[in-house]
């Protein structure tokens, strides 16, 4: 898998809510399968947050919602109710974004891994989620 570094952006249905990630061109994603992430057909990479910029006005467009431990925050755009990125509970130092609300031409490969959300605590322990959002010294293209 490249590792090599590029800037991405991306964001949500209208356009609103627009954003920039470093991350590699080719990236792990995660399909999760507890009761948000299922109803929602999410499926994200992880970056670390100082990798991730939101651009302009975006901010103004996001609204949060969380249940349970309320430690993920799920932002989506008010106005297209998009999810292209969130605070996952797994990885607080980082943000989950929405492969699929990349803008087209910059990711090059997308691997699928399932995560148990469903078994939260051992699927955490056994995936290595939590080093996903570590920051790690790579050349940006």
């Amino acid at each position: 898998m490249d590792s090599k570094k590029v800037v991405h952006s991306g964001g949500c249905h209208c356009r609103r809510v627009r954003w920039k990630v470093e991350a590699p061109a080719s990236v792990v994603v995660w399909k999760c399968d507890c009761s948000n992430c299922f109803m929602r057909g999410n499926t994200h990479f992880i970056v670390p947050a100082e990798k991730f910029e939101l651009l302009g006005d975006s901010k103004e467009f996001l609204t949060t919602y969380t249940f349970g431990t309320h430690t993920a925050k799920h932002t989506f755009c008010k106005i297209c109710g998009i999810t292209s990125f969130y605070i996952p509970r797994s990885n607080q130092d980082g943000v989950a974004v929405t492969f699929m609300c990349v803008d087209p031409g910059t990711l090059t490969h997308v691997e699928i891994k399932n995560f148990d959300g469903k078994n939260w605590e051992s699927s955490y322990i056994e995936s290595n989620i939590a080093s996903c959002s570590k920051v790690q010294n790579e050349e940006i293209v």
